[in-house]
């Protein structure tokens, strides 16, 4: 689904991001793993077109998007909930999800069923502003906004940092049902072990903003845990 291969990436004239090569099957969960400041977020930056390559591809399905704006990759169906969530806090629930209708692949004018399957809570606070809802109920907000989109490709960033332990749960098992049952890809930005064990197929392991360790989740060992992610 997502390939990226030999991905530069500079701020100025550091080099942050040194021929980076991933891959995101289609229907599987991929975790992008590694401490705070190796590269992360800018790398997801790169793949959604709000950070400029030096060099390098990214192809979604077969098709280099490379170059596309940011605005057409979520037309393709890149759906992207970043750190932090970003909803708009003055806006209700029902406005922070309509705001992605028609820029999907499908141009939805109805927020899709599916939103309210997963997250019924959402439903029953459609009038209310975001910036009323808990941590774990703006969460739950972000994932549906992108979800609106009708994505073949959800990445999120760290969706479970801060959030309480019921609704980080509630996520892992809604990451599942995507990709098992709609055929999702998922690539997830996660420091939980625990989570990214329950719900990625497979990882990559950033260090200083190069790829250090990649393979099935089964293979992610207490050495490169030591080695790579513990702090």
């Amino acid at each position: 689904m997502l390939q990226i291969e030999k991905l530069n990436q500079y701020y100025g004239e550091s080099h942050t991001l040194w021929d980076i090569d991933l891959s995101a099957p289609e229907g599987k969960c991929t975790c992008l793993m590694g401490r705070n400041g190796v590269g992360k977020t800018t790398l997801l930056n790169c793949i959604m077109g709000l950070q400029a390559l030096r060099s390098g591809s990214i192809l979604l399905a077969g098709e280099d998007i490379t170059k596309l704006a940011a605005e057409r990759r979520a037309g393709l169906g890149v759906g992207y909930v970043p750190q932090g969530r970003q909803i708009f806090p003055l806006l209700t629930v029902q406005e922070n999800l309509e705001i992605g209708l028609g820029n999907g692949r499908n141009k939805k004018k109805n927020i899709p069923d599916l939103v309210f399957d997963l997250f019924p809570v959402l439903k029953e606070m459609l009038g209310r502003r975001g910036g009323d809802l808990s941590g774990g109920q703006q969460q739950q907000l972000a994932i549906g906004r992108a979800l609106v989109l009708d994505p073949s490709l959800l990445i999120l960033d760290e969706p479970t940092e801060g959030i309480q332990p019921n609704i980080v749960q509630e996520i892992g098992e809604i990451i599942n049902i995507l990709k098992n049952k709609l055929n999702m890809t998922v690539l997830l930005v996660e420091q939980k072990l625990p989570f990214a064990r329950s719900v990625a197929d497979g990882f990559t392991i950033l260090d200083r903003g190069r790829s250090v360790a990649t393979g099935p989740m089964a293979e992610l060992d207490d050495q490169l845990i030591r080695q790579y992610l513990t702090v």
